[in-house]
């Protein structure tokens, strides 16, 4: 390969302009691919993170109830009209064995059981209807970080105290250290300190969600003992919906997960997923299409160059080696400045672009557009390098 390659670099030299006008096609192309594909990966990181980061991965709860009906003796016609059965607040059947189960299943990081349910909080005058949270808050800090989205007071549910909203903060006029009445109903009623005030970033749930120790909210709903929801989170986030159906068949209870409970989301993700690999695919293209045309213009500029070194005894499969080595040549050189190029990029967006969101830089993603690149470049080279290995030499020789 020495006397290929040492011909091809001759080759590049000889056509500087047009070489390095290739080197700066392919540089914009790879930048361009390494930019948006950074950009795209940020922005669903961005996104699958704002998103999550109030619900758990997976979602346990009990089967929903279903009517039963008596079947009709035999021989008879029986026309139901059936509504669907009311579903009553319920708890999870041994939950603290399904707990522990799930606490060692492969893909699980974390798991936390909870017990919630609707009630009224009232200050004064004023009432709004609430959702309780009952649950163990060092299970439940692993699967929402509740401590990164305190505002006010501190995180504290023990001994009769509570985590409120913000917005349900504003709308009862309360603050910490002020006192919340809960009422759930048949008399179940408590006073509680609101010893924290979160902020979610998602206004149904600043709004209205209450924290409890799981105790207190257990007493409160008529559920002593019980939960009605298990949160986990997973190693993996698209492997959540796999991990739900296993655990629905190990367990028999209703799992779903994010990705179900989130479908316009992951139709969004989808759709800039084939948006960035369409641009990839097309830029790649755009890529190879020059190469392939600068090769060919030198094939025809080094017609009698290559003859001459036919004649000289160069076999088909070196000159076909020698162009092979250029499009090689030029995709890594060209990569390799794209590559660099779009890191900059990218270094440029996270220091003075708008702060929304944080770019950061997928690990394998400059070896891949590299790779992306150089193997366009062999490929766009084969066809005038085929072209090359064919001439004859005689008649490559009287070339004009």
């Amino acid at each position: 390969m020495w006397i290929e390659t040492t011909i091809a670099m001759r080759f590049l030299r000889q056509g500087r302009a047009q070489t390095l006008l290739i080197l700066v096609g392919i540089a914009v192309g790879v930048s361009v691919i390494v930019f948006v594909v950074a950009l795209i990966s940020g922005l669903q990181a961005n996104v699958i993170a704002r998103t999550l980061g109030t619900q758990a991965h997976v979602r346990v709860e009990a089967p929903e109830e279903v009517n039963r009906i008596a079947p009709a003796a035999a021989g008879t016609a029986q026309l139901l009209l059936e509504d669907r059965r009311a579903q009553a607040l319920r708890p999870i059947v041994n939950w603290q064995q399904v707990r522990d189960a799930l606490d060692h299943l492969p893909g699980v990081t974390a798991v936390s059981p909870v017990v919630s349910g609707p009630a009224f909080g009232r200050r004064g005058d004023a009432v709004e209807s609430v959702a309780l949270i009952g649950m163990d808050l060092p299970r439940y800090l692993r699967v929402i970080p509740l401590d990164e989205n305190m505002v006010e007071g501190r995180l504290d549910v023990g001994s009769g105290n509570a985590l409120v909203g913000r917005q349900l903060a504003q709308d009862l006029g309360l603050r910490t250290g002020g006192k919340l009445r809960l009422d759930a109903g048949d008399g179940r009623a408590t006073v509680v300190n609101v010893a924290g005030i979160f902020e979610l970033g998602v206004r149904e749930l600043d709004a209205r969600y209450v924290y409890l120790d799981l105790k207190q909210a257990q007493s409160l709903l008529a559920l002593p003992g019980g939960v009605t929801v298990i949160d986990i989170t997973v190693a993996e986030l698209f492997e959540a919906e796999r991990i739900a159906a296993r655990i629905r068949g190990l367990t028999g209870l209703k799992a779903e997960s994010w990705m179900e409970t989130n479908a316009q989301l992951m139709n969004a993700l989808t759709s800039q997923s084939m948006s960035t690999n369409m641009i990839s695919f097309f830029v790649a293209m755009s890529v190879a299409l020059g190469i392939a045309s600068v090769l060919a213009v030198s094939v025809t500029q080094r017609t009698r160059e290559i003859g001459i070194l036919r004649a000289m005894g160069t076999r088909r499969r070196q000159m076909l080696q020698v162009f092979l080595v250029q499009g090689a040549v030029l995709g890594v050189a060209g990569s390799l400045i794209g590559a660099l190029a779009g890191w900059g990029l990218v270094g440029i967006f996270n220091t003075f672009g708008p702060k929304l969101f944080y770019i950061p830089m997928p690990a394998g993603l400059v070896p891949a557009s590299m790779l992306l690149a150089t193997v366009a470049g062999v490929i766009a080279a084969a066809v005038p390098a085929s072209r090359a290995a064919r001439l004859d030499p005689v008649e490559a020789i009287r070339h004009a």
